[in-house]
């Protein structure tokens, strides 16, 4: 069994990395083709271009690398038609893999796109471009698949791999010894995003909420994991920041910190799910470019961005987007959960009953749903 896959980003990579894990069950001899980072590699997936290219974000960004990204999907296309995979997964990544898709599919290989767009939250219009593109959607939230059958689109709930993967009851322990860090000390970990744009319009006032916390409470620690490639830039936007001694910073090792943080101060994205698997208190914060943020608000069809709270149908935990995402704002919500331990523990409650809804054997059903695509 030979596939396809593509993943563009860090948390599409995480995914992939997982569901070869447990294709391979399935089909022991598991071999894959195409684009990916670290994790997919680790399992066997032979990256014929560095997935760094396709990690941009937002309008702005896709429109600077829009003529480099055609040029590359055309010709991965080119080697994907020639390779004849058993079938084609694009993971993720939605802009640049539905084009894709489309083009594999009217060539006749089987294409199934794994994580089902968020045409529930914006861009509903896209649904459109999924039934161009993908035979069968695999769908990480119970609610989707009904919503892609009224546009007559085939599609199967498998579940989040990392709620499968993560346990319920976090290593917060073990995790805080892998860091070194004492079981007494106050710890909050910074989250800015996977991506440069992210970095470049989060980080600094991440670390400037870091500090305002440790005027509050001495002692505290800061940590901040770093996507790979992205050292550099973390640490000129907290040198900016006046920060660049107070962040501890990790290459990678984000669900250790995870794990052994008090509380978060974390980008809208997916890690903001994998924190929620984890149990922890966080303050979603996000900014991004003027003309970007204009145009989401136009598409947004909920008043949540956070993961967490869109699969709760509340703000179960606080956001604070673009201009309301100061220093101050981020540091005194973050002070609210580390005062109140009863409100953490609510949420935890409620961050279990989440963790058990995406619990599905995701391997084992999106093995089967590819089996049943391809009858094998």
């Amino acid at each position: 069994m030979k596939l396809g896959m593509v993943a563009g980003e860090a948390s599409g990579d995480l995914l992939g990395g997982l569901l070869m894990q447990g294709l391979r069950t399935r089909w022991p001899a598991l071999s894959a083709v195409g684009i990916g980072g670290p994790r997919l590699q680790a399992e066997g997936l032979d990256s014929w271009w560095p997935a760094e290219r396709l990690a941009v974000h937002g309008f702005v960004d896709a429109l600077k690398v829009y003529l480099p990204l055609v040029k590359l999907r055309r010709e991965l296309g080119d080697r994907l038609l020639d390779a004849r995979p058993a079938a084609f997964i694009g993971i993720d990544a939605p802009d640049f893999n539905l084009g894709l898709e489309t083009r594999l599919k009217q060539a006749g290989l089987p294409t199934v796109h794994f994580v089902c767009p968020s045409i529930w939250a914006w861009r509903g219009g896209r649904v459109k471009a999924i039934a161009a593109a993908a035979d069968h959607v695999l769908c990480l939230f119970p609610f989707e698949p009904a919503l892609l059958a009224k546009s007559g689109i085939a599609a199967s709930y498998v579940g989040h791999p990392l709620a499968d993967a993560l346990p319920l009851d976090p290593p917060r322990a073990a995790a805080r010894a892998a860091l070194g860090l004492a079981e007494g000390e106050i710890v909050v970990g910074l989250l800015p995003g996977s991506r440069r744009s992210e970095v470049r319009f989060n980080a600094a006032a991440f670390a400037a909420a870091g500090r305002r916390l440790q005027a509050a409470r001495p002692g505290l620690k800061l940590l901040l994991p770093v996507a790979p490639g992205l050292r550099g830039l973390v640490e000129e936007a907290l040198a900016a920041a006046g920060a660049a001694d107070a962040v501890q910073l990790l290459d990678g090792r984000s669900h250790e910190v995870m794990a052994a943080s008090d509380s978060l101060i974390i980008a809208s994205g997916t890690a903001t799910l994998e924190a929620a698997l984890f149990k922890r208190p966080m303050v979603i914060g996000y900014r991004m470019a003027s003309l970007n943020w204009a145009l989401m608000k136009r598409m947004a069809y909920q008043p949540w961005v956070g993961l967490p709270n869109i699969l709760a149908g509340e703000f179960l935990v606080p956001e604070l987007l673009q201009h309301a995402m100061t220093p101050e704002a981020l540091a005194t919500a973050t002070l609210r959960w580390l005062d109140d331990p009863a409100a953490c523990a609510r949420l935890v409650e409620r961050f279990t009953e989440l963790h058990l809804r995406l619990r599905r054997d995701t391997a084992r059903a999106a093995a089967g749903a590819l089996g049943a695509l391809l009858g094998a």
